[in-house]
């Protein structure tokens, strides 16, 4: 998924917020639905982060397109970890990384991940 750097991203120097990284992220892998037409709520599932690992590598600045690249590292009865790279388009060069653990659930209680995320999640 790419996204354009607008001002509300940056501080007074046009340099990306640390905490955007982060949302850029949740973005992402929100998009990875909606290009589907899916939602990544269904039926009363749904899910949290329960950890993430976060290496911020550079900065980006306004104006800058980035790509934000998802990858499922490992996948467990009602968990997955996943890696989330940002790069930076005119460079293809890597500007943040995250490792995000997502925990699904039901309602409040923790769940088996349903067949339909793991389709989208291929």
């Amino acid at each position: 998924m790419k996204i354009r750097i607008y001002y509300e991203d940056t501080d007074i120097g046009g340099i990306v917020y640390h905490s955007k990284y982060i949302n850029f992220c949740e973005r992402a892998r929100s998009e990875l639905f909606f290009e589907k037409g899916l939602s990544p709520i269904f039926e009363d599932y749904h899910f949290v982060v329960k950890k993430l690992e976060a290496d911020f590598i550079e900065s980006a600045g306004l104006g800058e397109i980035i790509e934000i690249k998802t990858k499922v590292i490992e996948k467990k009865r009602a968990s997955l970890l996943l890696e989330q790279n940002i790069y930076r388009e005119k460079d293809e060069k890597l500007i943040f990384s995250m490792k995000v653990l997502l925990v699904c659930m039901k309602k409040d209680k923790i769940a088996k991940i349903p067949d339909y995320f793991l389709e989208v999640l291929k």
